[in-house]
């Protein structure tokens, strides 16, 4: 299972499913205190902003860290819960968490795993320069960026609320 979260619901989120292994994308600056039972090989921590082009001073997501993602999931043994947190749990999370799914169930429809994550989040507005990148290197041939496209922008909210998404 993945659970996603906001880095203010993380030590909680990890606590309550057991989770042993944690994606953190967050600003490289954000002060994260990781929680005690995930071992530091077991944290991937992306110090990425929340922003879709190239910014002077920012950090975009690019190729590399979504090489580093897709590694990272694929090396997840899944016999606990993932969790995935960015600082809101409502962009950088839920495009991760998209890509975690479509990287693992790759004979899944990308629009079937968009609507899955739209049910299980109505605040959902994942990143699309993440999910692009996630796009090209599962080659999806644009049908992720369709996929989420097509469910379109969440419910505005300040922090989202922590979800499950389930691997079946």
């Amino acid at each position: 299972m993945i659970h996603v979260c906001s880095l203010a619901r993380l030590h909680d989120t990890v606590a309550a499913t057991g989770a042993r292994h944690v994606i953190t994308l967050i600003n490289g600056g954000t002060v994260l205190t990781r929680p005690s039972n995930v071992d530091p090989t077991n944290h991937l921590f992306l110090g990425i902003n929340d922003i879709v082009d190239e910014i002077e001073g920012l950090v975009a997501p690019g190729a590399a860290h979504m090489h580093e993602l897709l590694e990272f999931v694929h090396a997840w043994p899944r016999a606990a819960p993932l969790v995935i947190h960015c600082y809101a749990g409502i962009s950088r999370s839920t495009a991760a968490a998209y890509a975690t799914l479509c990287a693992l169930m790759p004979d899944h429809s990308e629009a079937d795993l968009a609507l899955r994550l739209r049910e299980a989040s109505p605040t959902a507005t994942p990143n699309a320069r993440i999910v692009a990148l996630a796009d090209a290197a599962l080659k999806r041939e644009g049908r992720m960026i369709a996929a989420i496209a097509a469910i379109g922008r969440g419910r505005d909210a300040f922090e989202g609320e922590p979800f499950v998404l389930r691997l079946a």
